[in-house]
C-alpha cells in the first residue's frame, strides 16, 4: 500500500468518525450504499457493509436516530446514549477502510484519531443542543437537529467524494463551534461584571 493510499484511508475513516458525532447511523449508512455502488473509494470497506441486509438494518437505525432528535427533551436524553455509540462507530468506521495497514497501526489510529473525531463532534452538539435548550427552553433544538443532520450527511458525502476537503470542512466546523463558545463565555463574564457592579 502506498503512501498516498495510507492518507487518503486514514481521511476517510476520521471524516466518516466525525460525521458520527452528528448522527451516529448516517455515515455507515452512506458507506454502506457507497460500497454497494462499488465506489473506488470504498476498496479496504468490508463487502458484507454493502449487503442489502447492512443497508436495511442501518437505513431503519438511521431514520429512527434522525426522527427522535425531533421529539422534545427526547433530544438531549439521546445524547447520553449517542455520545459513547458515537465514539466507538467513529472507532469502527476508521478501522473498517484501513485494513490494509498493520494492525497496531490500524487501530491505533481507530482509536486515537477516529473516536477522537467523533468525540469532538458529538461534544461539539452536545454543548450547541444544552445552548439552545438553556436560550430558548428547547424551542429551537429541530433546527439544532436538522443542522446536525444535514452536518452528518454533508460530511459524510464530502469524505466519499473526496476526504481532504471533508478534513478541511471539519475545521471550519470545529473553529466556528469554538467562536460560539468564546462569544457564550464573553457574554456570560460580562453579564457576571454587569452584576457585581
Amino acid at each position: 500500500m502506498d503512501a498516498l493510499s495510507i492518507v487518503l484511508s486514514a481521511c476517510l475513516g476520521v471524516g466518516l468518525a466525525a460525521a458520527c458525532g452528528f448522527r451516529v447511523f448516517v455515515p455507515p449508512l452512506l458507506l454502506a450504499l457507497a460500497v454497494r455502488l462499488e465506489l473506488p473509494v470504498t476498496d479496504a470497506a468490508p463487502d458484507w457493509l454493502g449487503s442489502w441486509v447492512a443497508i436495511g438494518a442501518l437505513g431503519a437505525a438511521s431514520l429512527l436516530e434522525l426522527f427522535a432528535y425531533y421529539v422534545p427533551w427526547l433530544d438531549n436524553a439521546l445524547d447520553t446514549i449517542a455520545s459513547p455509540l458515537a465514539v466507538v462507530a467513529g472507532i469502527l468506521l476508521t478501522a473498517g477502510v484501513t485494513t490494509e495497514l498493520h494492525p497496531v497501526v490500524q487501530w491505533t489510529l481507530a482509536v486515537i484519531a477516529g473516536g477522537g473525531a467523533a468525540g469532538v463532534t458529538q461534544t461539539a452538539t452536545v454543548f450547541t443542543r444544552a445552548l439552545s435548550t438553556a436560550a430558548t427552553g428547547g424551542l429551537t433544538n429541530f433546527i439544532v437537529a436538522t443542522l446536525e443532520a444535514l452536518a452528518a450527511v454533508m460530511v459524510a458525502v464530502l469524505t466519499l467524494v473526496f476526504a481532504p476537503l471533508a478534513l478541511l470542512f471539519l475545521v471550519a466546523i470545529f473553529v466556528w463551534f469554538a467562536r460560539l463558545w468564546r462569544r457564550r463565555r464573553a457574554r456570560r463574564a460580562a453579564q457576571m461584571h454587569a452584576a457585581a457592579a
